[in-house]
């Protein structure tokens, strides 16, 4: 029994195998070989060593970028996934109307970057104008703009992935930690984000990816403006591979 279960196994996990390394495993080292390679296209890539990754961190565009894009993750990273929890704490409780509240908070995941991006630039620079100022005056302003627009468009994701890990939870666990004693802040820290940490993985996973690579709202929202300050790293990436880095031969 066990020896035909493990022929069995080998023939169901060895196409999800060669998928996954076709798919992903490849790609990825190809692109780190790459990127210490001179290249147009991938035959004709030529070895330069750290040449790439030394021409870059000497360019003032790149460090900018990189710095900006860095402060972006983690701002985004910590506030998603708090507003997020403490939605879906609230929402995970029997009460009247949650779920047209996990709705309409799911929504705006189903916008694309660049509709979400010329919405927010017409709420805050509406608002703005109240004070006589446009979001592109300062790079401040620009910053936390793009923060709102991806809190409001990450969160509703976030938010179900923490709901149904939250009622995943068995009633009899919270009903034995309730009978010991537990007051409702024991009862979020000491048994409910112990038993939810492999959503909340997935969760800063996926928000740190989804920040890191964001470019459609950043380019709706403010064009990298005020002097190229809210530049995006792959945005600067995408320049110079194009126009060459300046130190480049």
């Amino acid at each position: 029994m066990e020896k035909a279960f493990k022929k069995r196994f080998v023939i169901l996990v060895l196409p999800t195998l060669i998928a996954f390394t076709v798919a992903f495993i490849i790609p990825f080292i190809l692109g780190i070989y790459l990127s210490f390679t001179k290249f147009t296209t991938v035959a004709d890539a030529q070895w330069v060593g750290l040449s790439n990754y030394i021409v870059a961190f000497q360019d003032k565009d790149f460090l900018a970028s990189l710095w900006f894009t860095v402060k972006f993750v983690l701002v985004n990273l910590v506030t998603i996934n708090l507003i997020a929890f403490a939605l879906a704490y609230v929402l995970s409780r029997k009460l009247r109307g949650t779920n047209i509240f996990r709705t309409v908070i799911f929504m705006p995941n189903l916008l694309g970057g660049i509709v979400l991006g010329y919405i927010w630039q017409l709420i805050i620079n509406g608002v703005l104008a109240f004070f006589k100022t446009t979001l592109t005056v300062k790079a401040s302003y620009g910053f936390w703009g793009m923060v709102i627009a991806m809190n409001w468009q990450m969160i509703g994701y976030m938010m179900v992935i923490y709901i149904a890990a939250i009622q995943n939870i068995s009633e009899d666990v919270k009903e034995a930690a309730l009978i010991d004693g537990v007051n409702r802040r024991q009862m979020v820290t000491k048994i409910i984000l112990p038993l939810i940490m492999p959503a909340i993985t997935i969760c800063l996973f996926m928000t740190t990816t989804n920040a890191f690579k964001m470019f459609d709202l950043n380019l709706a929202l403010t064009a990298g403006l005020p002097g190229n300050q809210l530049r995006w790293l792959h945005w600067t990436s995408i320049i110079h591979s194009t126009t060459g880095w300046d130190m480049r031969e």
